[in-house]
């Protein structure tokens, strides 16, 4: 039995919480039975510990602590997909779930199965991060930064924080003998502040998170930082004018403004859309789809952070996978179906929100890699335009391309220089023309504070993006100035 990519003491976890009143060779054996004839499959096992407190207004207005534990037991033949899970992990719920899945049992399709890399890296520290504080201790502190915030600056009317945690641990079990497993911490701090003048309201916020322990995010400079940060952002809206509209040169910040590439290119780039033919890429590999100079990469491997991955739902290492090189497309996303589908190897890109779903191609982290040029050097060859630093909301339609986006925080530009704060701009466009568009890219390659989940098909996952400093030309802003 193969134990590719998991330390040893994964595995004595997972049988303490999977294999109680269950023989783990009896386990295995099932799925063999359950998948033969089929092209692929796999038993996902998952327990998982959340918690989350919430205070607004200076009282704690939520919290809550659950644990779930369950299987998933999927068989891929060709297209079609058979799935079944439960809520309990037992011989008798494994048999009923073999017997509804091998209705989809067809026959080999001819493709080759191509079995996941082996490595033994770990990205992120297997302790489950909700046992190293208790629930007083917690309130306490959000309490705590209630009372920093509103001590800080008499216009702040209200103070919104919160602290989620979740330690989830995973086992994948294959028919070709793989049996991988994972211990995944996962912590996130938000705060929000409303501040008020002569009757007007405006609010900042600010999250920070990743595959690690509390004392992260929770130390004394840390989440004061992060009041500090919210506080600022709100007094910044304050004094925001209405946003001009038109065509214009946009100025994207590093970091989280990343979310733009993550949605308008990101999703494009999934091997089941294109495998498909429902992308704005399909059929576009090896063609120049944006300007020389831009480099987008998913790289599941990056130590502690939010989208990070040591392997995927399907037992598949995660790695680094080039999707644009120079301004080539050269690679999709790809979960294990679909690339046996394309004729490619699959990328680790295999997930899924829990074991009630079967796994789909989906992003970690999506990165625009850095280039030559200062953030100041971009900012003053900019006559007239907007200088976007914070994303809110917006929305993608995968077939187009076409995108919106809502600037949480955006600048005007003149004359090379940042001007007055904005406030309702909008970046509309189309994925594919936007990356033509990149003018100058940035040598300060950041990423987001660790606050991203993606939504794909009623499925959210945590995920990551980061990118330099970019100047794009002809964007259309959608503003409120009249």
């Amino acid at each position: 039995m193969s134990h590719a990519t998991t330390p040893a003491g994964a595995i004595a976890t997972t049988d303490r919480l999977f294999f109680e009143g269950l023989d783990p060779d009896a386990a295995s054996r099932l799925v063999r039975g359950a998948l033969e004839g089929a092209d692929d499959g796999e038993l996902f096992l998952e327990y998982r510990e959340s918690e989350g407190i919430s205070l607004d207004d200076g009282r704690i207005r939520s919290a809550s602590f659950d644990t779930s534990r369950g299987f998933g037991l999927r068989a891929v033949s060709g297209e079609a997909v058979g799935y079944a899970h439960a809520g309990e992990i037992s011989e008798q719920a494994l048999k009923r779930a073999a017997e509804t899945v091998g209705s989809v049992r067809q026959g080999h399709a001819g493709s080759i199965d191509i079995a996941p890399r082996s490595t033994n890296r770990r990205l992120y520290d297997d302790a489950n991060p909700l046992q190293a504080m208790d629930f007083a201790a917690k309130t306490a502190l959000l309490a705590e930064i209630d009372a920093y915030a509103r001590a800080k600056d008499s216009r702040v009317k209200q103070v919104m924080a919160s602290i989620t945690g979740e330690w989830q641990a995973v086992r994948i079990i294959r028919a070709d003998g793989v049996n991988v497993a994972d211990l995944r911490p996962l912590v996130r701090f938000n705060v929000a502040v409303v501040v008020e003048v002569d009757g007007r309201r405006e609010s900042g916020s600010f999250g920070t998170g990743g595959r690690h322990g509390y004392d992260r995010v929770l130390s004394e400079a840390q989440w004061k930082a992060g009041v500090d940060e919210a506080l600022r952002q709100a007094l910044v809206n304050l004094s925001a004018q209405p946003a001009p509209a038109g065509e214009m040169e946009v100025v994207l910040g590093p970091g989280w403004p990343g979310i733009l590439l993550h949605e308008a290119i990101g999703h494009g780039l999934e091997g089941d859309f294109n495998r498909k033919q429902t992308s704005a890429f399909a059929g576009l590999m090896g063609q120049r789809i944006a300007a020389p100079g831009v480099t987008v990469v998913d790289d599941g491997t990056i130590p502690d952070r939010r989208g990070s991955l040591t392997v995927d739902d399907e037992g598949t290492p995660s790695g680094r996978t080039v999707l644009i090189e120079d301004g080539i497309l050269t690679g999709f996303l790809q979960d294990r179906q679909n690339a046996r589908l394309m004729g490619v190897s699959p990328t680790g890109n295999g997930r899924r929100q829990s074991y009630a779903y079967a796994p789909m191609p989906r992003m970690t982290n999506t990165v625009m890699l850095g280039g030559d040029k200062s953030p100041e050097e971009i900012l003053s060859s900019v006559k007239k335009g907007l200088y976007a630093v914070n994303f809110g909301g917006g929305q993608v339609d995968i077939t187009s391309g076409k995108f919106v986006f809502s600037a949480a925080e955006a600048y005007l530009i003149e004359n090379g220089k940042i001007g007055a704060p904005v406030k309702g701009a909008t970046l509309i466009g189309n994925g594919p023309d936007a990356l033509t568009k990149v003018r100058m890219v940035g040598n300060d390659l950041a990423l987001d504070p660790g606050i991203g989940t993606c939504g794909k098909q009623g499925q959210g996952v945590p995920v990551g993006v980061g990118q330099p400093t970019l100047m794009m030309a002809g964007l259309t802003v959608g503003g409120t100035a009249v």
